[in-house]
């Protein structure tokens, strides 16, 4: 009852962190998905290249959150663009791991036919390879989405706004409710956005 009072009290102050964590992870994905994709799509023509790049998202994936906003508050500063940063770095591996995955793993068979048939070879990534590998990459996607979500709330530690304010003051002011309705809310939008990705995978028939 605590929680429920909480939340309708704090309403409007709630859907506005809200609002501020849903932007941070949209443009962080879509400028990761952007980047991702180009990196996954760039390697596979090198391989010495995709093994360093590979390596170095996972090395990325290993540092922890707040050391990573730590590292980039010198170069970025305080506030939203060190956030939006952070999440992108945070969300590359899965994306460009599963667009290298997916190219790597067609059939050869199925690209010389097409250079049979005369295609080049941007028009072989645009009709054959980006297609064929539009299911493996959407995995890629909903991972990373899911887990920025959460590492987002953190990005509140360094002004970039977000559910992860609740959080913090609840901490500071020892107010369990508080903590609650930011944690309760985050995980609602983790699995909100995870289910919206999938509906999309089943109305345009993309399995992964």
């Amino acid at each position: 009852m605590e929680l429920w009072h909480f939340i309708s009290e704090r309403w409007p102050t709630i859907l506005s962190l809200t609002g501020e964590h849903v932007l941070l992870v949209l443009v962080a994905m879509v400028v990761a998905i952007i980047l991702g994709v180009v990196l996954g799509v760039a390697v596979t023509y090198w391989e010495p290249g995709a093994r360093a790049v590979l390596y170095l998202c996972q090395i990325l994936m290993t540092v922890p959150s707040m050391a990573m906003f730590g590292i980039l508050l010198p170069l970025l500063g305080i506030g939203y663009k060190t956030g939006v940063a952070a999440l992108i770095l945070y969300a590359l591996l899965p994306v460009v791991r599963n667009t290298y995955t997916g190219i790597r793993a067609i059939d050869p068979a199925v690209l010389e036919a097409a250079k049979g048939m005369g295609l080049g070879e941007w028009s072989i990534l645009r009709r054959i390879k980006l297609p064929l590998i539009i299911p493996v990459v959407m995995a890629g996607i909903r991972t990373a989405t899911v887990m920025i979500v959460g590492i987002a709330a953190i990005a509140a530690f360094i002004g970039a706004g977000g559910l992860g304010e609740l959080i913090f003051r609840g901490i500071s002011r020892y107010n369990r409710q508080m903590i609650l309705a930011g944690a309760i809310f985050i995980s609602a939008l983790a699995i909100c956005f995870d289910l919206i990705l999938k509906q999309l995978e089943y109305r345009y028939g993309i399995r992964s």
